[in-house]
């Protein structure tokens, strides 16, 4: 509250330390979008709140929680983007502690531009499920053409197109995360 006793909204999560105090190999994610939504949230920094951006059509959900990894910056002028593998789903605002796995490489491109727009591919650090997935290899070839299809899939629908350029292991990863946080240092 402020000092007149008006509410100002949320916290601004995105600008949240991006990686753990006590373990540098952990990074933090805001989770924007829970496992199994069809509604496609985004936190508007602006209004500093959680917003609805889209309505996925019938049949259609997140595959898994879907977020970002606070103070970043990724080509597309958003934080960025995470798919969290964990037991259950979480909630809009909530902060997972992960360790990378992989990042699936791609570009999405509209009427007019091309960027590059990544997804961190990550695993909550509290889970038992996904436990043992060390390397987004672990996850097996069929795992991983179907998280490349939800994307190509998610894009489509939103007017864009998506094209996946490969997918790495946690190294690359890692390098996504420390280039984005230095990105947004570039720009403040």
């Amino acid at each position: 509250m402020s000092k007149k006793g008006n509410r100002n909204g949320l916290a601004d999560p995105s600008r949240l330390k991006p990686v753990d105090k006590n373990d540098k190999d952990v990074v933090r994610v805001i989770i924007e979008t829970p496992k199994g939504s069809r509604n496609k949230y985004a936190f508007d920094q602006e209004e500093k709140a959680f917003i609805l951006k889209k309505v996925l059509p019938a049949g259609m959900a997140f595959p898994h929680d879907f977020g970002f990894v606070p103070s970043t910056l990724a080509e597309d002028g958003d934080p960025l983007d995470v798919l969290v593998l964990m037991d259950e789903p979480a909630f809009p605002g909530c902060l997972v502690k992960c360790h990378l796995v992989g990042v699936i490489e791609g570009e999405q491109k509209d009427k007019k531009e091309t960027l590059r727009n990544d997804r961190i591919v990550a695993v909550d650090i509290e889970n038992h499920q996904w436990a043992h997935i060390e390397h987004v290899d672990d996850l097996g070839k069929q795992f991983v053409r179907e998280l490349e299809a939800f994307f190509v899939n998610f894009h489509e629908l939103i007017g864009k197109k998506y094209r996946i350029l490969d997918v790495r292991g946690p190294g690359q990863a890692r390098r996504s995360v420390d280039d984005a946080r230095k990105a947004l240092a570039k720009k403040s």
